[in-house]
């Protein structure tokens, strides 16, 4: 029989986050762009992961020019409310843009930047929060292309831990013309591989995946184009594992986990 231990008597706040999936169409299907944190960070630390972070305070108040879906849109899709869902998006076009120098806004609400390398010296700005994406977009007259985004998920960090996020996973494809890199100090590789190769990688023990990257590779495997999986309609349904206790066993449980932990190579086991 097992047990579900209950989280801390207090458990910490989560903390808003937005996470893209970024995509692009490779030899063998549709590929996904990941990046592997640096060790000794405070969070996830040689973990492998899609570009992402925390909301901003400066997020929630951007006044910019925004193309495609409005808030409420968003925000009925994520189940949260306008002012919530506006900043969710944001902190995703700006955390792209920061971890991976991916951009997606244009001059106009058809169109979007091909070079966003020309942008190099505002990355870092925005990275050092000397500069908020707002005030970036706005000088620059650029619309954001919330249309270039499309609900994927939504995933809270267990109460259990110390440090809890709310996290929403969006998905992008890569822009014409523009290239995903490693200019971050937050990761130590990155690559672009199929969801299926990272699988693979992940049972052989070469890769670590939390729950929540493992379950979206397995969401993405299949689609037979960037495209088809870029216009999938997706019902965001809220995950938040809950750790249990069977016999001698201290698990992490969330939906088909038992494929997950059935995989899980030995070395990457945390609970």
């Amino acid at each position: 029989m097992s047990e579900i231990i209950a989280g801390a008597e207090s458990p910490a706040a989560p903390k808003d986050a937005s996470t893209v999936i970024l995509v692009r169409d490779g030899a063998s299907g549709p590929e996904v762009f990941l990046q592997r944190r640096v060790d000794g960070m405070a969070f996830a630390a040689g973990v492998t992961v899609f570009p992402g972070g925390g909301v901003d305070v400066s997020d929630s108040v951007a006044d910019i020019g925004w193309a495609g879906p409005d808030a409420a849109w968003w925000g009925e899709r994520f189940g949260v409310g306008e002012d919530r869902a506006r900043a969710l998006v944001c902190a995703a076009v700006r955390e792209l843009f920061e971890e991976c120098g991916v951009l997606l806004a244009g001059p106009t609400a058809d169109t979007v930047v091909t070079e966003a390398e020309t942008h190099s010296a505002v990355r870092e700005q925005l990275v050092r929060r000397e500069l908020t994406l707002g005030e970036f977009l706005s000088r620059e007259r650029l619309v954001l292309r919330a249309d270039l985004l499309r609900p994927w998920a939504n995933w809270i960090t267990p109460e259990i831990s110390p440090r809890r996020y709310d996290t929403h996973f969006f998905v992008a494809m890569l822009p014409a013309g523009q290239r995903a890199d490693g200019a971050t100090s937050e990761a130590s590789e990155v690559r672009w591989a199929t969801p299926a190769a990272v699988l693979d990688s992940w049972r052989a023990g070469a890769d670590e995946l939390l729950g929540p990257t493992w379950t979206q590779l397995r969401t993405l495997h299949g689609f037979a184009s960037a495209a088809d999986l870029f216009a999938a309609d997706r019902d965001i349904e809220t995950v938040l594992p809950v750790l249990e206790r069977g016999g001698d066993r201290i698990r992490l449980v969330f939906p088909d986990c038992d494929a997950y932990y059935a995989d899980l190579p030995a070395a990457h086991r945390r609970w």
